[in-house]
């Protein structure tokens, strides 16, 4: 079991705050790949989170940082 936490371990949100920044999930045309992340209001600069493969983790990820809405970005 301690070497699953070893090669698995539990992610730690990243500090977010909603004055400053807001949810964005990155969507590519050509592949379809899916990064969700979040967009400074002010730079305009993208934040990498994590890589969205399906439904579920895009729940997860909206769950765990309190976000109701995500706009999505092509």
């Amino acid at each position: 079991m301690d070497i699953l936490r070893k090669l698995f371990p539990q992610k730690t949100p990243v500090p977010y705050d909603a004055e400053k920044k807001v949810p964005v999930l990155r969507c590519s045309i050509c592949t379809g790949e899916q990064v969700a992340g979040f967009k400074d209001k002010q730079s305009g600069a993208f934040e990498e989170i994590t890589l969205i493969r399906n439904e579920r983790e895009l729940r997860d990820f909206m769950r765990l940082y309190g976000i109701k809405a995500i706009s999505r970005e092509y």
